[in-house]
């Protein structure tokens, strides 16, 4: 039976605004707002949310082989574009995709973008990964490169933003417009409208986003983990985490008709099966939480003491755990390391497609 439609009543405050995701209560740093900042509207009738995303890296990944080379890696097909018209350069695309390794687990996940400034240039992309690991990333494409005709190189050059509406019904008023340039990138979070824009710009840039103000990063986190949105490596260790286990498949991340890629038969193999028992899941915590934070891989146990999964990864008291799907409906919690006892509340994203496999 579908997981999603037994677990559907799990989630709290369905029905409420989608975009309803600040903390009351949540400690703030006070951030400066300075010339040439890309969200460049401090007032106070600011409607667009920016945060910069310092963790996150770029690799950019060119040449006539290109498409061809990723698709052979990417669980997903790539955001190809069609040829420009004229000097007008294509509308930007992305997509969200994981890296495998050859058992079909999880190494790296990575949104694409795809891009071409001029209609005689070949298709190029850009990754965004996590940038505790774009070294290993590197390594990774290159070790597959063999005789391809493909660059792989950091793009530092661009910074990697996240752009949010400030209220649930704010983005109306002044909607975005997708573009694609040199020194700027602007386009839709392809794994879930609940994550707004993703904007790709250098530091200096002009200003993109209409009546846009700074935000805090800890909020774009709390907005993530409360919507059950894993990244990077916390959320996803490399060699450990299995993609659709991880939700890559409700994140628009995989394609299960296109060509052969490195570690899908596992992927494909439990998909047309159509048994996936656990899931990430998102949790709240409430009780006193220890000083160390959670260590990932801490059991989540059920009332009776039985292993209903692992904590993964959180920030303050919400995060990511591994559970399974038929044990989220009773009371769950953790055991912390200073003998003390963590209640854990688990629930189901109403973005979640309401009949999953």
């Amino acid at each position: 039976m579908a997981a999603a439609m037994l677990l559907r009543g799990a989630a709290p405050g369905r029905g409420g605004p989608a975009w309803r995701w600040r903390l009351s209560g949540t400690p703030r740093r006070r951030l400066a707002h300075g010339s040439g900042f890309p969200c460049g509207d401090p007032a106070g009738d600011a409607i667009w949310t920016c945060f910069r995303l310092d963790e996150r890296a770029l690799v950019r990944v060119r040449g006539p082989d290109a498409a061809p080379f990723l698709l052979g890696l990417l669980t997903n097909e790539l955001p190809l574009l069609g040829p420009a018209d004229g000097a007008v350069p294509p509308p930007a695309r992305a997509g969200y995709a994981h890296f495998l390794n050859v058992q079909g687990r999880t190494l790296y996940d990575v949104i694409v973008y795809g891009l071409q400034e001029r209609a005689e240039d070949a298709a190029g992309f850009l990754l965004e990964c996590d940038g505790s690991v774009l070294g290993a990333l590197q390594k990774h494409l290159t070790l597959y490169k063999i005789r391809r005709k493909v660059t792989v190189e950091p793009h530092p050059e661009l910074r990697v933003w996240a752009v949010l509406p400030s209220a649930p019904e704010a983005g109306g008023a002044a909607p975005l417009q997708e573009k694609a340039e040199a020194a700027a990138v602007l386009t839709r979070d392809p794994r879930t409208a609940r994550m707004g824009w993703r904007l790709l710009t250098q530091e200096e840039g002009p200003a993109l986003v209409p009546r846009g103000r700074l935000g805090d990063s800890w909020d774009y986190h709390q907005l993530r983990y409360r919507q059950g949105v894993p990244e990077g490596v916390r959320d996803l260790p490399p060699g450990v985490a299995l993609p659709l286990e991880s939700n890559l498949a409700f994140m628009n991340g995989v394609s299960f008709t296109k060509g052969c890629y490195i570690g899908q038969e596992l992927t494909a193999r439990t998909h047309h099966m159509g048994v996936i028992r656990k899931r990430l899941f998102p949790v709240r915590l409430s009780g006193p939480l220890p000083a160390s934070s959670i260590a990932p891989g801490t059991p989540v146990l059920t009332e009776s003491g039985q292993a209903a999964g692992k904590f993964r990864a959180g920030q303050g008291d919400v995060g990511l755990a591994l559970l399974q799907s038929e044990k989220i409906k009773g009371p769950l919690h953790i055991r912390t390391s200073e003998s003390g006892q963590v209640a854990l509340t688990a629930s189901v994203p109403d973005w979640w497609p309401v009949a999953t496999k």
